[in-house]
């Protein structure tokens, strides 16, 4: 059992706080918000008023935080995280972040002596509750092997991707192709329409094709039903084409297709759909082309 120290209770961060306490962990939780707090403290966690108290005696300090401004102001900022934690302790950050901001960490805690992974999950609601997310590490190769007792429990996969900041970058890579398929799903299904093609039997051959994937079948039923309740939301979808974008621009990378799916979820969220899935930018495809693909 490992004293683990955890930051931010999405809806991520909560279902790995349910899979570390199922794992056996004694897990300190604090949340800039109180409302998530009760879901995890009747698990077995222990809530702290403050993020210095949750971080007294940890071994494992685990954060999940919204975007490159929570790290700011949680961690890197004034009183923030980084100046907080044991020296002893193992710092992870499971955020999807700018790698840029995500290196700023690394030196934080390297100034303390403190060891640190970049460590952003692949995974939405439903592998998250499962302890089935697929994590993507930075760092060094002897802290991802200490991480093992806590990162295990979360995961089905766990990638060393190499040294700091390598997880971040991954990560990116990893939501470029997410929004990519979902852009290509819409498009897709959206000729298929306007082609007289049973959408169902287009997802049958779908399904067992070599170019099949979990998000065109799975997605592609919901799209069919008019489920768009979030697993992951269109807001977080167009935040990661945001960083997706400015990381090409500092390797001088020109994205032509993510540029076109980044201007169908911007036009999305123009109209209010932020808060459903991320598959919502189908509706704006559908609605470009006049079609409608729910039965």
């Amino acid at each position: 059992m490992a004293r683990v120290t955890f930051l931010g209770l999405g809806t991520m961060g909560r279902g790995m706080v349910k899979n570390l306490l199922r794992a056996g962990h004694a897990v300190t939780v604090h949340n800039r918000s109180e409302g998530p707090l009760a879901e995890v403290v009747a698990q077995g966690a222990q809530a702290a008023p403050s993020v210095a108290e949750a971080v007294r005696g940890a071994e494992y300090v685990m954060y999940c935080l919204a975007d490159d401004q929570a790290i700011e102001d949680v961690v890197l900022g004034e009183g923030g995280l980084a100046g907080l934690v044991p020296t002893d302790a193992l710092v992870i950050d499971l955020s999807t972040v700018s790698p840029s901001v995500g290196l700023r960490e690394h030196e934080a805690y390297a100034a303390r002596g403190v060891r640190f992974l970049d460590a952003p999950v692949f995974g939405s609601r439903g592998e998250t509750e499962a302890g089935g997310l697929w994590v993507v590490v930075g760092g060094r190769e002897e802290d991802f092997e200490a991480a093992r007792p806590v990162l295990e429990p979360i995961a089905e996969t766990l990638h060393h991707m190499g040294p700091a900041g390598s997880g971040h970058r991954m990560k990116l890579v990893g939501n470029l192709l997410v929004a990519s398929q979902l852009q290509a799903l819409g498009d897709a299904l959206v000729l298929a329409k306007k082609a007289d093609l049973d959408l169902e039997a287009v997802l049958g051959v779908l399904d067992v094709t070599d170019f099949r994937t979990p998000i065109y079948s799975g997605v592609g039923r919901r799209v069919l039903r008019g489920d768009h309740s979030p697993d992951f939301a269109l807001k977080l979808l167009v935040k990661d084409l945001h960083l997706i974008r400015q990381f090409a621009r500092e390797l001088d990378v020109s994205l032509p297709s993510t540029e076109a799916t980044t201007r169908v979820a911007e036009k999305a969220l123009a109209e209010g759909l932020g808060e459903e899935n991320a598959s919502a930018i189908i509706k704006v495809v559908a609605e470009e082309a006049g079609v409608g693909l729910a039965r």
